[in-house]
């Protein structure tokens, strides 16, 4: 929305035009990117546009489960204060899923001034998206999400399986990658996904078979607005969850849910363009090297130099790092190349005028807005530093390089904690606050014994 006015009347325009609605869903997205908030009846709505709505900001110190993180200042330090809850604009939609009349619409948390909540990741990608347009850029970036549709019955050992087809009976077994067929045994899945994302203006273009039985990749188109892509991938993501409850499925972004096959990435894809309009990464050639202007070698540069410290962000709870194995497309260590899927961040085919970075290191478990972030903060840093990415990797990366991205999570959790980078694109408060959540998720994981521990050792030693 342009204005306050039409900011305003804009929840008189749905609630007209959808007399059917009778709930409103207000989703906020907490710190790993899981939306939580509550429901309200439409004549409360007004209420929420107008004055807003309060929530506490310990929202924002929570782990992966939902438990509060102490320690943090957000619960005790502050009395566990509440926060104002704004409307995020335009977010407003209906939500087809559901048996009743529902709608949902996005908030965002302000201080009682009015000044950006500093923990939330929405603000900390808004400071970062400031700081490009003060240099006269606008990055133009695109997510895609890689997810597993899996049967509601577990297996025996209470593991995760394929589902069953509802077209052929059969479950699936084995890899079809880009397989057709495979799309045509959830065509009716599909085709409702497809349907509701633009029923709520989600821009989600194609969805592909993955490397696995029952893995898929859906494309957000890009957007020359990176708050509005990681906001869109927050709620695809819920949109494919609930579909796939209504088709007798579960639907999960979980990294790594099955040992044996392929995990569960986040690709950003990102550009850059000037006040005119033109493609900065676009060089003077149109083959190789060449079609590479010195911006996007920078880029890459500043987030080959940040990578380290970002993995807390790409890869943030234990399951994350269950991806990060020899030839399973998951980088281990920051480098580049050209159309080359082995790299951590890829330079894709296509014509010059379209030349972008896709950034591969992220799982589908962590927050969009955290993972932009990152790889928007490694751009800054190398377009102000002017950092050389290193030379073009040819060929296998993980024949050539050794590993040095920290794929074990105490490690990775550390290395964030002592960033040189990050903090003075992130804010430093903020970086403190996650390296807390992150800590005290990893101690509480560690206090629990695995079945996989009963199995072992309860009768072996």
């Amino acid at each position: 929305m342009n204005t306050t006015t039409d900011q305003n009347s804009e929840h008189v325009t749905f609630l007209e035009a959808h007399p059917e609605i009778g709930l409103i869903e207000l989703l906020i997205a907490d710190g790993n990117g899981i939306l939580r908030g509550k429901r309200i009846t439409r004549d409360k709505l007004a209420a929420v546009y107008e004055e807003g709505i309060l929530l506490p900001g310990s929202i924002f110190c929570l782990d992966t489960t939902g438990a509060n993180v102490e320690g943090v200042g957000l619960i005790w330090r502050d009395g566990d204060a509440d926060r104002v809850c704004r409307v995020v604009p335009g977010t407003l939609k209906p939500v087809p899923w559901h048996r009743k009349g529902l709608a949902q619409v996005l908030l965002t948390m302000h201080e009682e001034d009015g000044e950006p909540f500093f923990a939330e990741p929405r603000h900390v990608l808004q400071n970062l998206i400031n700081r490009f347009t003060k240099m006269g850029l606008k990055p133009v970036t695109a997510v895609e999400l890689e997810f597993y549709l899996i049967d509601k019955n577990r297996t025996p050992a209470g593991h995760p399986q394929p589902p069953i087809s509802p077209i052929s009976g059969l479950r699936h077994d084995s890899p079809a990658v880009y397989g057709i067929d495979e799309l045509y045994d959830y065509d009716d899945f599909i085709d409702e996904v497809a349907a509701t994302a633009k029923a709520q203006g989600i821009p989600a273009d194609t969805m592909v078979a993955e490397y696995a039985p029952g893995q898929y990749e859906v494309n957000l188109h890009h957007v020359d607005d990176p708050l509005l892509a990681c906001d869109q991938a927050i709620l695809l993501k819920r949109l494919i969850k609930h579909v796939a409850q209504r088709h007798d499925m579960e639907a999960t972004f979980m990294a790594k849910p099955y040992t044996a096959e392929s995990g569960n990435g986040t690709h950003i894809h990102v550009s850059l363009l000037d006040e005119n309009g033109k493609n900065v990464f676009q060089g003077p050639g149109l083959h190789g090297e060449e079609r590479l202007s010195d911006e996007i070698k920078w880029a890459m540069g500043g987030m080959n130099a940040s990578m380290v410290e970002s993995m807390a962000l790409l890869a943030p709870n234990a399951n994350s790092y269950r991806r990060f194995q020899l030839g399973s497309y998951a980088p281990h260590t920051p480098c580049w190349g050209i159309n080359n899927r082995t790299v951590a961040l890829r330079i894709p085919a296509g014509h010059p005028s379209a030349t972008r970075i896709e950034h591969r290191v992220a799982g589908a478990d962590a927050s969009p807005h955290l993972v932009m972030s990152a790889v928007l903060a490694g751009i800054l840093y190398g377009l102000e530093n002017k950092i050389d990415p290193g030379p073009r990797i040819k060929g296998n990366a993980y024949e050539q390089l050794e590993t040095t991205l920290p794929i074990i999570w105490p490690d990775a959790i550390d290395a964030f904690e002592s960033a040189t980078i990050l903090p003075e694109y992130l804010g430093k408060e903020y970086c403190e606050i996650f390296t807390m959540c992150r800590r005290a998720e990893r101690q509480r994981f560690n206090s629990l014994i695995s079945p996989v521990e009963f199995d072992w050792y309860l009768r072996t030693v």
